[in-house]
């Protein structure tokens, strides 16, 4: 009999395994630096102001505090389930009292008990039912570290393009300037009949087409502070604290590490994996949850027809009971199906998720690297455009060119400006994905302090 158990119990339990990577990892990544990315990567661009304002966001956001509260109701689960190991205990009472009109046949009734059940867990569905919710939990305190590097990378984005907002503003209020000076000139020579009204025209045209830049690039400067009061949980109508100076002087390209290493630190790929880990012990508890269950009970219970006697005499009961599933209509073996199948969906995100954040470092080390070339191209475009524009504008003075020649040179040398300001904004943009592509999970505030009160 005791030998027939044994060969269930090994038959029936199920033990997971560790789950190997489904795609092949590289050895490396296409280029790769010498300096050490800090764990709170955007301190990389030693500004202090951006500091300031990604700690308040830390703990004012309000998608990263929804974040939070995931991960404590999924902790919460977990002593749910893990509440199933420990027997459980329930007390009972009741009294009553009947009078009739014949007093001697009043009586009254007082009974306590108390009750307890206990599931031995023999072929491990408790635990591994339990397991799959510890790693649920992980996977979403994982997300939750995915939510504040999104958010910081979002904060810098965003401040560096309010940077650049501002840059361009003032780069068009300059142009303005100028576009009204030369307007100035063209008019005088006008009156004094060295030139025609066109060209007049045509400046003016400059002229408004510069202020309409000036418009956007106000706009621009005004969207991105609300998008910033935002993220930081404030009222869009409330400003912000800090602004950006200018943007920053990048450093030479981090250290990208070995693919492996991406792996084992970046947060999402972590919660992937924990997320396929619960689906595993899920696919366990499905299996188990087809043998028979055997729970134990107790029960002791004391009834009088007063108080003064309650606990005179005493009813003490135990009970052992084994429920075997026979015939569910292939329910529980649909169910193990379904886990397996669910399994099979979590190695797959997985496996996707992986591929991911190799594109995602191999992406932005070749468009930053190609957005290095387009700088140069449009510099060395802006050199060859001023040079052209000062011949144009001396051939007009000298009355031998066309205005609309030196016009259209003008428009262009201030076009090429404002580009290349942009394409340095998208520089540091590329910057800021290959650090959020490279890092991996940081403490927050919220974190350090549940970890104090831990110890």
């Amino acid at each position: 009999m005791l030998l027939g158990i044994a060969v269930l119990v090994l038959n029936g339990c199920r033990t997971q395994e560790e789950v190997s990577n489904p795609v092949e990892i590289p050895d490396s990544f296409s280029e790769s630096g010498m300096e050490v990315l800090p764990a709170k990567w955007w301190t990389s661009f030693e500004d202090n102001r951006l500091n300031t304002v990604i700690d308040s966001a830390l703990t004012s956001n309000f998608t990263l505090l929804t974040a939070w509260e995931r991960l404590r109701a999924a902790e919460a689960v977990v002593d749910r389930e893990s509440s199933l190991l420990f027997p459980t205990l329930d007390a009972s009472g009741s009294a009553q009292a009947d009078r009739f009109s014949d007093s001697s046949q009043d009586s009254e009734q007082i009974q306590l008990g108390l009750s307890s059940s206990y599931e031995i867990d023999l072929w491990g569905r408790i635990g591994s039912t339990i397991d799959a919710e510890q790693f649920r939990a992980r996977a979403t305190l994982f997300d939750y570290q995915t939510a504040a590097l999104s958010l910081t990378a979002e904060i810098v984005r965003t401040w560096y393009q309010l940077a650049d907002a501002q840059n361009q503003l003032e780069l068009v209020n300059e142009q303005i300037d100028t576009n009204l000076t030369v307007l100035q000139l063209l008019k005088n020579r006008f009156e004094i009949g060295q030139i025609q009204s066109v060209d007049v025209l045509r400046q003016q045209q400059l002229v408004e087409a510069t202020r309409e830049q000036r418009t956007y690039a106000e706009s621009r400067v005004q969207t991105l502070e609300n998008q910033l009061a935002v993220l930081l949980g404030k009222p869009p109508q409330s400003g912000i604290d800090f602004s950006p100076e200018d943007l920053p002087q990048l450093s030479p390209i981090p250290s990208t590490g070995v693919p492996t290493d991406l792996v084992q630190k970046r947060p999402d790929v972590r919660s992937a994996y924990a997320s396929l880990q619960a689906a595993d012990n899920d696919l366990a508890a499905a299996i188990s949850n087809q043998y028979p269950r055997l729970t134990i009970s107790a029960s002791a219970s004391s009834a009088s027809e007063s108080a003064g006697a309650l606990f005179e005499d005493w009813a003490i009961s135990f009970a052992g009971n084994l429920l075997a599933p026979i015939f569910y209509g292939g329910e529980l073996r649909a169910e193990v199906d379904r886990n397996e199948a669910v399994k099979n969906q979590r190695l797959y995100e997985y496996g996707q998720t992986i591929l991911t954040a190799f594109r995602e470092v191999e992406d932005a080390l070749i468009r930053e690297k190609k957005q290095v070339e387009s700088i140069d191209s449009i510099e060395r475009q802006l050199e060859l455009a001023s040079q052209a524009y000062r011949q144009l504008r001396l051939q007009y003075l000298n009355g031998s060119g066309n205005y609309l020649d030196v016009l259209t040179a003008l428009d262009g040398i201030q076009q090429l400006r404002r580009d290349l300001l942009s394409a340095r904004l998208t520089l540091v943009e590329y910057r800021i994905s290959l650090y959020r592509a490279l890092a991996g999970s940081f403490e927050t505030e919220r974190m350090a302090e549940v970890n104090e009160s831990q110890m």
